[in-house]
């Protein structure tokens, strides 16, 4: 694990090196693809190759540092404010809003991992205690389902994570399948209409009749 992701205290230039290189990563992987080498960000970020591999040993702690940085930024906060919200289920949709929002954004960023779970589980564990607190308080509420368990929650949410592999990368599109999960977990279903339809892009779709 690198020291970004560790929170380990980093010097005024080194922390500013490292801002440029996540930024640049992430700019890059938006724009190039999951398979942009690592070569090409740090031109991007203006520091050399010994730079880069001196706070990152290769991509996949690039990636998780952007990552953990993203979640940081749009996720923690929402964590933050569901924990304090009377409404334990209302908070736990508005997590998995925040969460499936970065998944989209980041589809670049996941699809550099995808398959490396264990990669992943330093970013999630935090998230992952937040959503059992949430559960349990919304069962406690009457407003979750009780035979819902957390490894059923878990699942759920890597498929929902999973969605953005059937979309346009920064879409919305995600919107309805959150919605009927919370449709099949919530106690009684929410009274409002399913949000629109997106239809799947073309690989997708080809993926899908195989």
């Amino acid at each position: 694990m690198n020291r970004v992701v560790e929170g380990r205290p980093l010097r005024a230039d080194a922390a500013r090196n490292v801002d440029k290189i996540i930024t640049a990563a992430r700019h890059c992987f938006r724009e190039r693809g999951p398979d942009v080498p690592l070569q090409t960000i740090a031109v991007t970020a203006g520091v050399g190759p010994a730079t880069l591999f001196r706070n990152f040993a290769d991509k996949e702690e690039l990636v998780l540092a952007a990552l953990h940085r993203q979640l940081g930024l749009l996720v923690d906060p929402a964590i933050e404010e569901a924990l304090a919200n009377p409404d334990a289920a209302d908070g736990l949709f508005n997590v998995i809003e925040a969460l499936m929002g970065v998944a989209s954004e980041e589809a670049n960023l996941l699809g550099a991992v995808a398959g490396r779970r264990g990669l992943l589980t330093g970013i999630t564990g935090d998230l992952i205690e937040s959503v059992a607190v949430l559960l349990g308080r919304g069962q406690g509420q009457g407003t979750l389902r009780s035979d819902i368990s957390m490894t059923d929650l878990i699942r759920l949410l890597a498929m929902l994570i999973g969605v953005v592999d059937t979309m346009e990368a920064g879409s919305d599109a995600w919107r309805r399948p959150v919605a009927l999960v919370e449709d099949a977990i919530r106690t009684e279903r929410p009274h409002r209409p399913l949000p629109p339809q997106a239809p799947l892009p073309g690989t997708a779709f080809d993926a899908v009749l195989g």
